[in-house]
C-alpha cells in the first residue's frame, strides 16, 4: 500500500514523464536589445501549445531558440530531454520545424520536395518512397504528388510543409504563424489536421500566431508582451482571471468620467487607448445605472464575455496591437 509521500512522488514522476519540452530561466538580447527575459514553461505531450504575442513580443526568438537556430544567453531549452544549448544536433532529431515563409521549392513537384527532404535526412529507398506516399495521403495530396509546387494553391503548400516537418517522424512539431496567407477556409482545413496529429498520431505541437482565434482552439497557451511571459494557461483558465463581464465605454473625455464612474460606483475602470474598460461580473445590469448616472456623456457601451485579448489587457494595461484605438 502506498503512502501519502509514495503516491505524491509517484504522481511527480508521471508529470515528468509527459514533459515534451521545458523552458528554464530563458533569456535572449539582439546587442542591447533584451529580447527573452528570465522565461520559463513547460509543455506536456500531446498538446497543442500557442505562443500568443505582438510583433516585437518576442514570440518569434522563442521559436529560433526551440528550433536550434539561435543559442540563449541564459537558460536552456530541453525537447524530450535533449539540451538545444548542450546537445543541439540530438535535439534537431526530435523536432520537426515549419516556418512562416514556404521552404518547398516550386520547380519541383510535390513528391520530388518530400523525397528531397528525406535525403536531407538520410532516408532511401524503399522506406522514403512509402512514407513519402503515406504522407500525400495523409495530407490528401496523393493526386497531386507529380504537380509542381507553383500550380498549388496556398493551402496545399502549407500541407506540403507540414508533410516535410513530419517527413522524419519527429516527436516535437514546431510551427511559426504557420496560417500566414491562408484564407479562413484554408486555415480551418490546416487546423484539422494539426488536431488529428494531436489527437491519432500522439503529436506535440508548439506554434506562433497573433491571432485570437486561432489561440482560442490552443490546449495551453504562453502569453509573450516585450520578451516577457505575462500570462500561460488554458484558455478558459486565463479568461477565468477576468473579473467577470468586460465593459468598454467610448466617451469624448474618458479620463474625466473614468474618474467619476471610480467614484460614483465605487469600482476600478481603467482607461485603454480612448476608451474606459471595466470587469464586472452582471455586466448587463451594470450598464443602464451607468448609462443613466451620466446622461449625454456616453457615446456607446459594449459589454461581453472575456476573451483572450481581455486577458492580454489584463495583464499590459494596452491593446494587443499597440496604436489601437
Amino acid at each position: 500500500m502506498f503512502s501519502e509521500q509514495s503516491a505524491a512522488s509517484a504522481l511527480f514522476n508521471k508529470r515528468e514523464e509527459l514533459v515534451a519540452v521545458e523552458v528554464k530561466n530563458l533569456s535572449f538580447s539582439y546587442r542591447e536589445q533584451l529580447a527573452l527575459k528570465n522565461i520559463s514553461f513547460s509543455v506536456v505531450e500531446r498538446q497543442i501549445f500557442g505562443f500568443l504575442g505582438p510583433n516585437g513580443g518576442g514570440k518569434t526568438t522563442l521559436f529560433l531558440i526551440l528550433s536550434t537556430l539561435l543559442h540563449p544567453d541564459e537558460g536552456d531549452v530541453t525537447i524530450a530531454g535533449v539540451s538545444v544549448k548542450k546537445t543541439p544536433n540530438a535535439a534537431r532529431r526530435k523536432i520537426g520545424v515549419v516556418f512562416q515563409s514556404n521552404s518547398t521549392d516550386i520547380e519541383l513537384t510535390s513528391k520530388e520536395n518530400l523525397i528531397s527532404q528525406g535525403h536531407i535526412y538520410g532516408l532511401r529507398g524503399q522506406k522514403l518512397r512509402r512514407r513519402v506516399e503515406d504522407l500525400l495521403t495523409s495530407f490528401g495530396m496523393l493526386d497531386r504528388r507529380n504537380d509542381l509546387v507553383k500550380t498549388l494553391s496556398g493551402g496545399l503548400r502549407r500541407r506540403l510543409e507540414l508533410a516535410k516537418g513530419l517527413l522524419h517522424d519527429p516527436q516535437i512539431l514546431l510551427l511559426d504563424e504557420p496560417t500566414t496567407g491562408l484564407d479562413p477556409g484554408g486555415r480551418h482545413d490546416f487546423w484539422k489536421y494539426l488536431e488529428r496529429l494531436r489527437d491519432e498520431e500522439g503529436r506535440t505541437i508548439l506554434f506562433t500566431t497573433h491571432l485570437m482565434e486561432e489561440a482560442e482552439r490552443c490546449d495551453e497557451l504562453a502569453v509573450l508582451n516585450k520578451g516577457c511571459l505575462v500570462a500561460t494557461g488554458t484558455p478558459a483558465t486565463l479568461k477565468s482571471k477576468v473579473g467577470g463581464d468586460v465593459i468598454v465605454v467610448q466617451t469624448k473625455s474618458p479620463q474625466h468620467l473614468c474618474d467619476l464612474i471610480g467614484t460614483r460606483f465605487n469600482c476600478d475602470p481603467v482607461i485603454v487607448g480612448k476608451t474606459i474598460r471595466l470587469e464586472l461580473p452582471l455586466g448587463h445590469q451594470f450598464v443602464p445605472k451607468l448609462i443613466e448616472a451620466f446622461p449625454g456623456q456616453i457615446i456607446s457601451v459594449t459589454v461581453g464575455k472575456p476573451t483572450i485579448e481581455d486577458v492580454f489587457i489584463r495583464e499590459t494595461g494596452h491593446r494587443f496591437w499597440v496604436g489601437e484605438e
